[in-house]
């Protein structure tokens, strides 16, 4: 008996091994449901397509998506931009599948070429990557040097032929490849009709077992994060700037709170708030925004002239204008050392964008102050003779050459005091502090101007 139960024991314990081996191979031959997370990529290539393709990617993650598909149908944009979306998708944990879905030219071509792989619809094409102006002028050669750096190393990091990247920048015979090409070349891993194929095509290729699913889930965006998008827009943000810079103009030149200080406000909203919520503007380039705002308002009502107060405040204004379009980890290189190169072409549109906002102001304030409807944005009021008044009183022109105390600080503008009598008066240049002496040089409008004594 005991031998029998002996012999029993050692038939189990030597099938257990295979009964859980052919349990592991049953549950090897069940594939898990791969998840595709679709990004669409259907417009220029932007700043605003960047902020898209980097929240996309984001969001992917976030979902434990498998596969993240970028839909590509473009004709290209800003290299710029185009180089940050490359960028985020070589940084990528999860593998970025191109789509051309009809066209990826010129910065659509070195985004697909980034993706670890490509596929085609029919009749599609990728290349023709030369760096034109936005009159469609071909740039000089130090453009298309860089641009083809930067599709060669691209070609290489994954896997692709630099050569084939390069000639899509040629200048003389430029290339574009169809579905055919491309697969011929190595640019392209299938001609796929739809999406569905592609999900289906690169479940397939995974190498495991059983039957392959798979879903897709495409990118939405919160009407919130539709309404931020379109107001990135960076021919809308130039439209803000306008309204910022015209309002202040206007303002300044019409006496009372009226429409141009709104227009002005409305427009600082609409040009940070976006930048806020998309982590762009941070609280300090807010500050130094009202902080400008602040000195030019003394520039202008307390220290009367153009000084260190009126300079700072534009140079406040227009840094922190410019400083809140860039996303402020992309001012440091890799070592550490701050990188003022993304912050040059924000400024150049914060510049250019204040020039139209001031000569609109200028030719606002000359049109409406003809018209009756500048009585309901500024106050206008006509100070007629016959009404009782008169004018300021012309000053004594024997205090020509006379000197005079200072009776306030004149930074440049202030009092003095000369015959016993107060006058007000401005210095020509320079300051002037209580107590000092200053010779009269001339009087304009009742008023004394002066100049320290040599």
């Amino acid at each position: 008996m005991k031998h029998y139960l002996y012999s029993l024991a050692l038939i189990l314990l030597a099938a257990m091994p295979v009964s859980v081996l052919a349990a592991s191979e049953a549950r090897d031959t069940v594939s898990r449901e791969l998840s595709f997370y679709r990004i669409r990529l259907d417009a220029d290539i932007d700043r605003a397509a960047e902020r898209l393709v980097s929240k996309g990617l984001q969001k992917a993650s976030e979902s434990g998506a498998d596969y993240v598909i970028l839909d590509i149908d473009t004709y290209g944009g800003a290299v710029d931009a185009a180089d940050s979306i490359r960028s985020a998708i070589l940084r990528s944990r999860i593998p970025v599948v191109a789509y051309v879905n009809l066209q990826a030219a010129s910065a659509g071509a070195l985004i697909s070429i980034a993706c670890d792989s490509i596929y085609m619809s029919p009749g599609s094409s990728i290349g023709a990557a030369t760096v034109v102006s936005q009159t469609g002028e071909v740039m000089p050669e130090k453009y298309q040097s860089f641009m083809r750096g930067m599709m060669r190393s691209t070609a290489e990091m994954n896997g692709r032929n630099p050569a084939v990247a390069e000639a899509m920048v040629d200048t003389v015979h430029v290339l574009s490849l169809t579905p055919e090409e491309a697969a011929g070349a190595g640019y392209c891993e299938g001609i796929c009709a739809d999406i569905e194929e592609v999900a289906k095509t690169v479940a397939s290729g995974t190498g495991q077992d059983g039957a392959v699913t798979w879903k897709i889930v495409n990118m939405e965006l919160t009407w919130i994060e539709k309404l931020v998008q379109i107001l990135l827009n960076p021919f809308l943000q130039s439209i803000f700037l306008m309204m910022i810079i015209g309002g202040i103009y206007v303002e300044i030149r019409t006496p009372g709170i009226g429409l141009p200080l709104v227009t002005a406000i409305v427009g600082a909203l609409l040009y940070f708030a976006p930048l806020y919520v998309e982590n762009l503007a941070q609280n300090w380039e807010i500050l130094l925004f009202v902080a400008g705002l602040i000195l030019i308002g003394l520039e202008i009502f307390v220290f009367p002239g153009f000084g260190v107060s009126g300079i700072a405040g534009i140079a406040s204004v227009v840094l922190a204008l410019a400083f809140a379009m860039v996303d402020n980890s992309e001012l440091f290189t890799s070592d550490g050392k701050f990188d003022i190169t993304p912050v040059l072409i924000p400024a150049g549109i914060v510049i250019i964008s204040a020039f139209a906002g001031l000569a609109g102001g200028v030719l606002l304030v000359r049109w409406l102050y003809t018209t009756r409807s500048f009585d309901y944005i500024a106050l206008r009021k006509s100070l007629d003779e016959k009404d009782g008044y008169i004018g300021v009183p012309s000053a004594d022109e024997s205090l020509k050459g006379r000197e005079a105390k200072v009776f306030s600080d004149m930074m440049p503008s202030g009092k003095v005091v000369c015959d016993g009598r107060i006058h007000e008066a401005t210095m020509t240049y320079g300051f002037a502090l209580k107590g000092e002496t200053v010779r009269i040089v001339r009087m304009e409008q009742g008023r004394l101007y002066c100049e320290k004594l040599a």
